[in-house]
């Protein structure tokens, strides 16, 4: 269910990134709307991003990682 949420999320966020692109203005010159257009443009991609991360399930593998290397670089402790 976890993935799932994110798989809707980020659809929608690309949706609307490819609904709005065409509609944006975006200008050679350095204009308030040129700054907005870039900004709204670099939030949209960073939400698809997040939600990419999390389907993808980045931190759960990372953590693991880390679990077991620090399971294998502890000492070994003799039982008596």
């Amino acid at each position: 269910m976890r993935g799932l949420k994110h798989v809707i999320l980020m659809s929608l966020a690309l949706g609307m990134l490819f609904y709005s692109l065409p509609r944006l203005k975006f200008n050679l010159e350095f204009s308030l709307s040129t700054t907005f257009t870039v900004v709204w443009i670099g939030l949209a991609l960073l939400i698809v991003a997040a939600n990419l991360h999390e389907i993808l399930g980045v931190e759960d593998d990372r953590a693991r990682q880390v679990k077991t290397e620090h399971v294998q670089n502890s000492p070994v402790r003799e039982k008596n």
